[in-house]
């Protein structure tokens, strides 16, 4: 098995390099008009200084956590013409609005086949008020419904989903929906191609959705062409068109495979050859998914629905779709499918996690590629090791970002002073977003703990309790501990001046990254 650094698509680097170039240009087209208008200098510096006090003013009332509002805040106060242009640029003239509005027409027709079986919710509420608290939120808060009669198998290495979801594919009889991050166009997905080119000419409804951002260095520009020219409906989120398109900043992140609104995947896993072990750019790729069988597949299929209207030109009746009922009434425990995204105000997924580490009464544990968290976030996680829960959070042995590796090693010093202990995954990456509290609740999806994933990213996880799966969970998690160092004690020790004064610093522009 190759042991080498991933391939990037030959045909898309040089889109890359026009991307690259092409924001560069749009911010130096910015800065040069500013410095023509330099013998202006008087009244242009008294506008400035007005429209930084009044975004300054704006971004401070905004309703979000500091940490999103004081990078900004700081680099439009200390530079003011290269922050307000940096801020307009990347969040001002961005069409979160209008795709807010669309959505949210969207899912008026969605958010009918949602309905909240009044039995689950209360038969969940006499076997942990606590979890009906999470779940109740999530419903209100997301119209995201909690399901019984719902199979599910976790899968702890993604090459077991993928094969899993490799064979429920062929056994699609009316429709296939995929929605993922990254596709790249490698061995992994020639295997799926085949299989959803044999289900489209026998009149399956193939659809594919990717995102552009995810995908650029791993898929060519004709590769949504020839998909849909073979019979497979292909669409990409968001596509890269600098200048055009300033929505860059926020990206599809989800996974998502729905077959016949029966049988459904998702987890952390992409469709590229890393994730199943066919090239070890970072040694060991641990990751993890879900399958699951009966009626809360209808939320995963809804979520696709939503994201490809939203891609579509026109909007398309989803009822047919959302109609389809499958129960497995011996199925055990409570299944939660919920999503999130940057579009409103309401932080579902930080949320959800907050609210597992408030309830937990014994322990939390959490695994994760990255570990960028909010203050709030890491006073949820402090308070609950000082009231006696034992709190573990792991992270990459070998990261794929140095960068956002310096970033996430720099919040351990604080976590483990106040009892939090960290295990780094010894055998290489993990890119597995997990969370189990007290070994009964379980959370597997596609959000990360840091700022991008909570903050700018669409996400989708699910949250279960009661499930065979949760033990499948809580013994998979006993298995990444015994792999993993614990590095509590040797951050316990302290850090260097220097080192302290580089890590506040990529700390500070965190949220921006």
């Amino acid at each position: 098995m190759a042991n080498r650094k991933r391939k990037r698509s030959h045909n898309s680097i040089p889109r890359l390099v026009f991307v690259g170039i092409s924001v560069l240009f749009q911010i130096g087209w910015i800065l040069l008009l500013v410095l023509a208008l330099n013998q202006h200098s008087a009244w242009i510096s008294l506008l400035t200084s007005i429209l930084s006090l009044t975004v300054v003013l704006r971004l401070y009332s905004k309703h979000t956590t500091s940490a999103m509002k004081m990078p900004w805040i700081m680099l439009i106060m200390a530079f003011p013409i290269m922050g307000l242009s940096l801020f307009l640029l990347i969040e001002a003239f961005s069409d979160l609005g209008r795709t807010y509005k669309r959505l949210r027409k969207i899912r008026t027709h969605t958010e009918r086949a949602l309905e909240q079986d009044p039995q689950s919710l209360s038969g969940l509420e006499a076997a942990d008020p606590m979890a009906a608290n999470q779940s109740r939120y999530l419903w209100n808060h997301a119209h995201s419904p909690v399901y019984r009669n719902t199979g599910v198998t976790y899968y702890g290495e993604a090459v077991d989903a993928f094969n899993a979801m490799k064979s429920a594919l062929e056994q699609a009889e009316s429709f296939i929906f995929m929605e993922y991050f990254i596709i790249e166009d490698s061995s992994s997905f020639e295997e799926l191609r085949q299989i959803l080119l044999r289900k489209a000419a026998q009149g399956v409804d193939v659809r594919l959705m990717y995102d552009d951002i995810g995908s650029i260095g791993y898929v060519n520009l004709a590769f949504a062409r020839k998909l849909n020219s073979a019979g497979i409906q292909c669409r990409v989120f968001n596509p890269a068109i600098p200048i055009v398109n300033l929505f860059m900043n926020h990206r599809d992140h989800r996974k998502i495979t729905v077959i016949d609104g029966k049988v459904g995947f998702t987890g952390g896993y992409n469709l590229a050859d890393e994730y199943f072990g066919r090239t070890k750019p970072y040694g060991h790729w641990k990751d993890t998914g879900l399958k699951l069988e009966g009626e809360a597949v209808r939320s995963l299929t809804a979520m696709f629905l939503e994201m490809w209207n939203v891609t579509g030109k026109q909007q398309e009746d989803c009822s047919q779709f959302l109609n389809v009922t499958h129960s497995l009434p011996d199925a055990s425990g409570f299944v939660q499918p919920y999503d999130d995204d940057p579009l409103g105000t309401e932080r579902i997924a930080e949320n959800a996690y907050l609210n597992l580490i408030t309830s937990a009464k014994k322990s939390v544990y959490f695994i994760t590629p990255y570990l960028i968290i909010t203050d709030e976030m890491g006073h949820s996680l402090e308070l609950a090791a000082k009231r006696g829960v034992d709190v573990r959070i792991v992270t990459p042995g070998i990261p794929d970002k140095k960068t956002v590796y310096a970033v996430t090693r720099s919040y351990y010093a604080d976590l483990v002073s106040q009892g939090v202990r960290i295990y780094e995954y010894t055998p290489g990456f993990c890119h597995a977003k997990m969370c189990i509290c007290d070994g009964q609740v379980a959370s597997v999806g596609t959000s990360n703990l840091d700022y991008r994933s909570l903050y700018h990213h669409f996400e989708n996880n699910v949250l279960l309790y009661g499930c065979a799966a949760v033990e499948d969970i809580a013994k998979d998690f006993e298995e990444i501990f015994s792999q993993s160092r614990e590095v509590t004690e040797q951050y316990r020790q302290g850090r260097s001046a220097a080192l302290r004064i580089w890590q506040c610093i990529l700390r500070l522009f965190a949220p921006l990254m």
